[in-house]
């Protein structure tokens, strides 16, 4: 048997299973068979490429797609990068994060146009951290080892964990805590990071998990899974900017969407599925006021819904990628007439 690529074995470690893989396929090969219909090769943007999974996946099932792959974190591309040498002709690399619409515009083949400017068939935005990023202990994402926090998806810019925890008030804290991670004991966790940076600034993973544990009820703690692991997803929000980015990538990629296009967005947390969700609910509602008893020309809808709701991961799934139990899946068809 040949000696596995590095790449294949960085994603090998970090327990890199791309999530709903199988769907993912059966979504956008309705875009896919009708640019070959029409004499075009398709474009899909992974806004979120991470090590490749999904772009790995979909440039083997289908021989004439072209992807446009996109990560904020350099170690990440480089490594998807390797694992997709062999369709290089048909994948382009990007360094952004996923709402920078002029570095990704840029990076589009120069036919991805139509009659109202630049236009993709496709785009997948499984949002949330990466399998590597978790699992690379000195990325400072997991509460589970010791490490410097820091928790930046970009480690080349921005502040870090820890920077935050080091200067922002208390009530920002405590806002970030209760928003962002849902922590019933927010306003006190925030008190005694202020207490405690006081003298002994924190700064490792398992400084944070000690203080939580002595600021966190013993009775709390009992239920609800790890006292971190709440908190440190707020972190890694506010660090990143993440719900920001959602806002942004969210409407900028339907806009893109060529007629017949599709988007299908992944969301692991309530915060983010409900910005897709409204803007989804906006999109797929027709624009004529209401109490007119016919659509007006030019006011019906831009999109449909192509899952009823947000669909779930089979138990058969999660039993097999555990990180897929709290995804909600989301796919829309664009029908308000763009050209294709």
């Amino acid at each position: 048997m040949a000696d596995e690529p590095d790449s294949d074995r960085a994603a090998a470690r970090s327990g890199h299973i791309p999530v709903f893989l199988d769907r993912t396929l059966e979504l956008f090969r309705p875009v896919v068979d009708a640019a070959a219909a029409g004499g075009r090769r398709p474009v899909i943007v992974d806004g979120t490429l991470g090590l490749g999974g999904h772009t790995s996946h979909l440039l083997a099932e289908f021989d004439d797609l072209r992807v446009v792959g996109v990560d904020r974190d350099p170690e990440a591309l480089e490594i998807a990068t390797r694992r997709l040498t062999a369709y290089r002709d048909r994948f382009t690399p990007v360094h952004a994060r996923f709402d920078d619409f002029d570095l990704i515009v840029d990076s589009l083949p120069e036919d991805a146009r139509d009659g109202a400017g630049p236009a993709i068939d496709g785009v997948l935005l499984d949002f949330g951290v990466s399998s590597m990023q978790l699992d690379v202990a000195e990325r400072g994402f997991a509460y589970s080892v010791d490490s410097p926090l820091d928790m930046r998806m970009d480690p080349t810019t921005g502040p870090t964990a820890a920077d935050i925890l080091a200067d922002y008030p208390r009530n920002d804290l405590a806002r970030i805590f209760r928003v962002y991670g849902e922590e019933r004991f927010a306003r006190q966790i925030a008190s005694a990071i202020v207490r405690r940076r006081e003298t002994d600034p924190i700064a490792s993973s398992a400084q944070l998990v000690e203080l939580l544990y002595d600021t966190i009820p013993q009775g709390a703690r009992r239920t609800g899974g790890h006292p971190g692991k709440r908190v440190f997803q707020a972190l890694r929000i506010e660090v990143n900017a993440e719900l920001e980015a959602v806002e942004n990538a969210v409407p900028g990629y339907l806009d893109l969407l060529r007629g017949d296009g599709r988007a299908v967005f992944m969301a692991y947390h309530s915060l983010e599925d409900k910005i897709v969700k409204r803007e989804l609910t906006t999109r797929t509602a027709s624009r004529t006021p209401a109490g007119l008893p016919v659509e007006l020309p030019g006011h019906g809808p831009e999109f449909e819904a192509v899952t009823r709701g947000a669909e779930k991961a089979s138990q058969s799934e999660i039993d097999h990628n555990p990180r897929s139990a709290s995804v909600r899946v989301r796919c829309v068809r664009r029908i308000d007439g763009r050209t294709s």
